[in-house]
């Protein structure tokens, strides 16, 4: 199991939220050149596209399924598989988004201050990552890897996600390269249908990729019968059969 844009935007309004309100918050008000950086299937990048309507915006994600969805939503754009942690363009750019991707990237200590070094003076380089590793979500992925009979396949699979920072860690990484560093933390309750099978397709296409990808498809099934159970003890579901999630991010919009 891979990355899957058709899974991903099985909940494209509920993901895309907060890149809209991530974008809200950046001060830049003209741009020239924009980057999506982990722009997944292109749905942040259309909000881009809205916001800097006389920018060059383009996207790069390492997914080629991602890609691929990209250049058919926006045919107009320039798209390319390419890692984060390898990415050489040193632009300059005006905006650097990055929603809901740093967090499979690692050293962010060198990584963002890297970032911000692409950036013209006045730009912003605005993050987005999901702080949920200690939700039941992601806690119940840990225990069932670590207590089934792919405990050894899954040794690694709960690493792929980097640890977070916390937020003043993240400012005192970022400050002494930018004029202003704005971070806050939200907790978003999406309302999701199915219940507990509604929480599970969320992190099918997100979450449980690491956990999933080494197994058997006769493993994969077992796995995930096991994780609806135990999701569905962690998440009650409500009168009408839906449930909510709890999801809280981390937000940084930093400018050089």
């Amino acid at each position: 199991m891979s990355w899957s844009a058709r899974q991903y935007v099985a909940f494209e309004d509920e993901r895309t939220r907060p890149a809209r309100d991530l974008l809200a918050a950046i001060p830049t008000a003209q741009a020239r050149a924009v980057i999506d950086i982990g722009c997944g299937p292109g749905n942040s990048t259309e909000l881009l596209v809205q916001r800097f309507e006389q920018a060059r915006v383009s996207g790069i994600d390492s997914s080629p399924d991602m890609i691929d969805a990209a250049r058919k939503r926006l045919p107009q754009l320039q798209f390319d598989v390419a890692d984060i942690d390898t990415w050489a363009d040193q632009g300059p750019f005006d905006v650097i988004f990055a929603n809901a991707v740093l967090q499979w990237v690692p050293d962010h200590a060198t990584l963002l201050p890297a970032l911000v070094g692409k950036l013209s003076s006045g730009g912003s380089l605005a993050i987005q990552m999901p702080d949920n590793l200690d939700e039941p979500s992601h806690r119940l992925m840990r225990e069932i890897a670590a207590n089934g009979p792919w405990a050894a396949k899954l040794q690694g699979a709960a690493g792929q996600r980097t640890d977070m920072a916390s937020a003043d860690q993240y400012f005192s990484m970022l400050r002494p390269h930018c004029s202003r560093v704005d971070v806050w933390r939200t907790t978003y309750h999406h309302q999701l249908a199915g219940g507990a099978s509604g929480v599970v397709e969320w992190f099918k296409g997100s979450g449980l990729i690491p956990f999933l990808t080494p197994l058997t498809e006769d493993e994969r099934a077992q796995y995930l019968q096991q994780y609806l159970a135990a999701v569905a003890e962690a998440y009650p579901a409500l009168p009408d059969g839906s449930v909510l999630l709890p999801f809280p991010r981390l937000f940084i919009v930093a400018t050089r």
